[in-house]
């Protein structure tokens, strides 16, 4: 017997897959700083938590807007355009406020920050997912997300130290420049012009050449079945006859046969949104709204308790989150999605469970952060691999827009209740209304992930 050796493999790692995860990581540093560091800034310059959550749900409104539209801009436009343009947006959008203070501005710098962060986010993902093989999507889906969990730890306590600063304003002036080496980052990413910058295992090189193969073959057939002169029966050339009708219609054949197999162009409302995304995109509805709380909430939670450092919260998820990163390999080998995503869940009822009880107490609330940050980090990357393996590559921009744009709705949405919930009932209210929306989306995942990620075929079975 043959021993196929480990290196065989398609590889997941490269040059333009590495840029995606940097690009990922600086626009984030931006977005989720900002999103973080949004609610403190507000309650310094005298603010209430129910307008820093109508600031998020501005912001989260115009990224879903925005997702809508760019989904099949990307498919259409090209990534790099997109992720050019959108972080051009975001970093207009970042240093607006502090050049013009004021609530209006706060409100119109969220509004382009919304659109310039969903532009870049969504078209630096599909390039992500077009530089990996299809047999090790999954797993790439986890390394790229990296770039995220960094931004987690770095970009909301990176906000909270700027906040701190004299003026309070340079949270915007820098952030803002984050965002310019976000734009001039997504300008070297022109593998879209060059196929030889991808591996030959790409997604996006294999569909690209095999895409001009046919169109090559096409061409040829049909050049050999019309070439004036090739017979002098006619002037379609087309001779008569058995072997004539042979000759003209194997080609035709052949061409039938590609248009019945080619890609039939989504129509209505299915060229914005991709159906067949949802089984990934519902369940990260729901999720992403206790997210919500988190991202917008816990740093002003923690200073309410009086802990010292309340961004350590960020770090402790960051740092937990990339540990699971590169053990989810095994993780998603030896489980199926359904129970992979059980154990998100439990991490995450575990970490918002221990911010309940924390009080002032600095170790349990950091601690909250480590359930917290294994949650993240298993469930982004599976449920959008559950979404993008359910769907062709050409319509990879609007499947990642589709689940983006849940994420969005999800967290802005959740953040202006959430605010208000504060306003209300207090914190303690609100986190047991999290935790209800953690165990909603695994009912949601168990009602609409596809088969296979629920159960395990015959073949598969022991």
């Amino acid at each position: 017997m043959v021993h196929v050796p480990n290196s065989s493999r398609p590889k997941v790692w490269s040059g333009v897959f590495i840029l995606t995860i940097v690009i990922t990581f600086f626009a984030f540093v931006a977005g989720q700083g900002l999103n973080t560091g949004m609610s403190v800034y507000v309650e310094h310059q005298g603010g209430t938590a129910t307008f820093a959550g109508l600031l998020m749900a501005v912001f989260s409104a115009s990224a879903a807007v925005s997702r809508i539209v760019v989904g099949p801009a990307i498919d259409t436009r090209g990534r790099r355009t997109i992720m050019v343009a959108g972080s051009a947006v975001l970093a207009v959008g970042v240093l607006l406020p502090g050049v013009i203070p004021g609530d209006m501005s706060l409100v119109v710098g969220r509004l382009l920050q919304g659109v310039g962060f969903a532009s870049a986010t969504t078209a630096v993902a599909t390039a992500a997912a077009d530089t990996l093989p299809q047999e090790r999507m999954a797993e790439g889906i986890s390394y790229y997300g990296l770039g995220q969990a960094l931004a987690t730890s770095v970009g909301p306590a990176f906000a909270l130290f700027l906040i701190g600063t004299d003026p309070a304003e340079n949270l915007f002036y820098v952030l803002a420049a984050v965002a310019g080496v976000t734009m001039v980052l997504a300008g070297v990413c022109g593998y879209e012009r060059r196929l030889s910058m991808l591996p030959k295992e790409a997604v996006y090189r294999q569909e690209h050449e095999a895409n001009a193969e046919s169109a090559s073959c096409a061409a040829d057939e049909e050049f050999d079945g019309k070439t004036p002169g090739s017979s002098p029966e006619g002037k379609g050339g087309v001779r008569e006859g058995a072997g004539g009708a042979r000759a003209h219609s194997a080609p035709s054949a052949k061409l039938a046969d590609a248009d019945a197999t080619a890609p039939k162009e989504p129509r209505g409302i299915s060229r914005i949104f991709e159906p067949r995304a949802l089984p990934g995109a519902v369940p990260m509805l729901f999720m992403s709204a206790a997210f919500g709380f988190a991202v917008s909430f816990a740093g002003l939670y923690g200073e309410s308790l009086g802990i010292a450092n309340a961004g350590v919260f960020y770090t402790c998820s960051a740092a937990s989150m990339i540990v699971i990163r590169f053990a989810s390999k095994p993780l998603m080998e030896a489980l199926l999605p359904i129970q992979t995503f059980a154990l998100a869940v439990a991490c995450g009822v575990a970490a918002f469970a221990m911010l309940l009880a924390s009080g002032s107490n600095e170790l349990l609330f950091y601690g909250a952060g480590l359930f917290y940050g294994v949650c993240l980090g298993i469930s982004l990357p599976l449920n959008q691999s559950v979404a993008v393996k359910n769907t062709p590559p050409e319509r990879w921009g609007a499947t990642n827009a589709l689940y983006l744009l849940a994420s969005d709705i999800g967290i802005g949405g959740a953040s202006v209740i959430w605010g208000a919930t504060n306003d209300l009932f207090g914190f303690s209210f609100t986190i047991c209304c999290v935790i209800g929306c953690v165990l909603v989306s695994y009912a949601l995942a168990w009602a609409v992930y596809p088969q296979s990620a629920k159960r395990r075929s015959a073949a598969r079975r022991p």
